[in-house]
């Protein structure tokens, strides 16, 4: 087994999941399958887990963090399908990232941009459809705002 040529993609740091109704999954991954909640933050919630992180972003807000053909196609052209979620690899430069895969013919969606959360981001897409996220980090310009989600209702017991 080989190590990456490039610094940074030798281990996925995020794994995040776009969905329709942020708080629905939060409830079904925090209160069904049981994973902690880390935090909930301003339309983004991460879970306590080992190793890499698990995410949830919501579908409505793609557009802003991908641009406007990565959730619809480019105009006039044919529409390509929803992505489901993104990989993300944390890199010590993401310009430098950005420029050899431009040079490599890569679909960029979106940046290098700088976000309030604290990463520098560049977004892909990959030959099936699914975005790859290079994220460097950077000061945040942002606090985290903790929101509460609320567990999801037990239905009552009825003994027979």
């Amino acid at each position: 087994m080989t190590a990456s040529t490039q610094p940074g993609l030798d281990r996925v740091a995020y794994v995040i999941l776009y969905v329709d109704d942020l708080d629905r999954s939060v409830r079904f991954y925090r209160d069904v399958i049981g994973l902690a909640l880390r935090f909930a933050d301003d339309g983004f919630a991460e879970f306590d887990t080992r190793g890499t992180r698990f995410g949830l972003f919501p579908r409505s807000g793609l557009a802003d963090l991908l641009g406007r053909a990565a959730v619809s196609g480019p105009a006039g052209g044919p529409e390509v399908p929803r992505p489901g979620g993104e990989v993300c690899f944390v890199v010590p430069d993401v310009d430098r990232h950005a420029e050899r895969l431009r040079a490599a013919g890569a679909e960029v969606l979106s940046g290098p941009t700088d976000r309030s959360w604290g990463h520098r981001t560049l977004h892909l897409r990959d030959p099936d459809g699914h975005v790859v996220e290079l994220a460097q980090e950077i000061p945040r310009t942002a606090p985290r705002r903790r929101e509460p989600i609320r567990p999801t209702p037990r239905p009552p017991d009825r003994a027979s």
